[in-house]
């Protein structure tokens, strides 16, 4: 058996997923986490270890939807490569664990994806937690970027044979409710999908129904639902209640939702069940000003990727980016930005007995960062990948 050398790292302060530290030394063997200790002086300390200080230390990024990064999209190429190049990429903005985004597409390319994630679970590979289907079963209505000739009703059979992830990772499927038909929520929820209502034109009864019936989640809140107004609240209405526990994807760029809308949000759901999320496609760590996506040309510019019409096609952000955003454009502590970006995606996936935290035992999936919150390092189950 293989033996795991100590690694040792020094915090100036270290965000522990809920409390505030000062000089703290964490150690870990292997992927877990050993100790966390006070230490009285950090530079004698550190002189005699001769390891990492970190002016702050966090728990790791969950980005529970990226579609790609560093050049590579999965639609474009649903391999173990490009798991592999996303991962890479996106550490160097601190996320430590992913949830790679299918974007609606043919049965065909939907096999190749499971196939890729199913064979990096196998292996274990890190920042790897399962996979995310946004589509196909999307209302057209709210397709936004989505291909319509890609978008279609279930087919049970076909869907059953994609379910496998589900056994040893975590799968996220987004739909809208009005699209499928009666207990399909529930036969997912049944079989261990966490389900996100997304791309919908439900009005609010149909969406609350889709909650009562399993549904956790709201794919990129206020893109691609229908808005809260006087007599129909719709999905964002039904996102923002607070009766049964479920989560809101936010993508803090600044340009898919208004500042003002997320601190509203945020006023009436509460951080507690908000989750930043990226939304990423392959630009992200990559120099492209133009690039293919989905049969169509997407220009980055300014922060943001679309279509030559001016659709969002994704996005251009990374985890620390939105953890940034957070705390200067929507006006949360670092504390509650940091947790959006950790332990929220953490409870929401149901994994937050490993991750979200920096504690004995937890994964050693840990993000080192500036004063400014840039990131300087990156550990992914104990292993240094960025800085």
């Amino acid at each position: 058996m293989m033996e795991h050398k100590l690694t040792t790292l020094f915090a100036k302060r270290l965000f522990d997923g809920e409390n505030w530290l000062t000089n703290q030394k964490v150690t870990f063997k292997g992927q877990v986490i050993d100790s966390i200790t006070s230490v009285a002086d950090l530079a004698v300390e550190q002189s005699t270890e001769n390891t990492d200080v970190v002016d702050i230390l966090a728990p790791g990024f969950i980005d529970v939807h990226v579609n790609g990064g560093g050049g590579a999209l999965f639609n474009h190429t649903p391999t173990i490569e490009a798991l592999e190049r996303m991962v890479a990429v996106h550490a160097q903005f601190g996320t430590v664990a992913m949830m790679p985004t299918l974007i609606s597409d043919d049965y065909e390319i939907m096999s190749q994806a499971h196939q890729a994630v199913c064979q990096a679970l196998k292996q274990n590979m890190a920042g790897i937690l399962g996979m995310h289907y946004e589509g196909p079963y999307l209302n057209p209505i709210r397709k936004g970027v989505h291909n319509e000739s890609k978008l279609r009703k279930p087919t049970e059979g076909k869907l059953a044979a994609l379910l496998e992830v589900s056994r040893s990772g975590k799968l996220m499927v987004t739909l809208a409710p009005e699209q499928v038909p009666e207990g399909f929520i529930e036969w997912l929820v049944a079989e261990g999908v966490i389900v996100c209502i997304g791309h919908s034109a439900a009005n609010y009864d149909q969406a609350r129904q889709a909650v009562m019936d399993g549904a956790r989640g709201f794919t990129h809140l206020f893109n691609a639902m229908t808005p809260l107004i006087s007599r129909e609240p719709g999905v964002v209405g039904a996102a923002l209640q607070t009766d049964k526990p479920t989560w809101c994807g936010l993508i803090a760029d600044g340009h898919h939702v208004h500042p003002a809308s997320m601190r509203v949000a945020i006023a009436a759901k509460g951080c507690d069940h908000m989750l930043l999320v990226t939304d990423a496609i392959q630009s992200v760590g990559s120099d492209e000003k133009e690039m293919p996506f989905l049969g169509k040309k997407v220009l980055r510019s300014e922060g943001k990727v679309t279509t030559e019409d001016g659709t969002l096609a994704g996005s251009d952000l990374d985890m620390a980016t939105a953890v940034r955003n957070t705390i200067h454009l929507i006006g949360r502590t670092p504390m509650e930005a940091l947790q959006m970006a950790s332990l929220r995606p953490a409870e929401f996936l149901e994994i937050e007995q490993s991750f979200g935290r920096i504690k004995a035992g937890y994964r050693a999936s840990l993000v080192g960062l500036s004063e400014d919150y840039f990131v300087t390092s990156t550990w992914i189950d104990g292993q240094k990948v960025w800085g």
